[in-house]
């Protein structure tokens, strides 16, 4: 598959998780996608359906502001993206509550391609931060 056909296929899938369209998500995919965020509790999930309901919890938790790319490799039928993910937690994430608070992480996707679409969709989150931006105490306003 040509580079520029992985693009277009992740372009139009990130688009979608950043307007909160959980179908628009998945409309690249595979029928026998496997999708997998590595470390939640479900495990790998396959098929569109089920990566659209996770695509369903995610986009009512979550809102993707921006997701800088800091580097991209690639392969004949792969692309693996380096981004920096930007965003407001407004419901729960990794099972911690948000309150709405800007929170920025590191996240690894592997993505795999066959017949001109998107076969596998593997994200690495870097968890830590996640969990130390979301549990960390309110700023309070300094002493007049």
């Amino acid at each position: 598959m040509e580079r520029s056909e992985m693009d277009r296929l992740i372009g139009e899938h990130l688009a979608a998780e950043k307007a909160g369209d959980p179908v628009g998500c998945v409309a690249m995919y595979t029928d026998d996608v496997v999708h997998d965020v590595v470390g939640m509790p479900s495990g790998p999930l396959t098929g569109v359906e089920a990566a659209r309901g996770f695509y369903q919890f995610l986009t009512q938790n979550i809102k993707t502001e921006r997701m800088d790319v800091n580097r991209t490799w690639y392969g004949e039928d792969f692309c693996v993206i380096e981004h920096q993910w930007h965003g407001p937690v407004t419901g729960e994430f990794l099972g911690v509550p948000g309150h709405g608070r800007e929170i920025s992480f590191r996240m690894l996707h592997v993505w795999e391609f066959k017949d001109d679409r998107i076969s596998r969709e593997n994200v690495w989150l870097d968890g830590g931060a996640i969990m130390a931006q979301l549990t960390a105490p309110e700023a309070t306003p300094a002493s007049a």
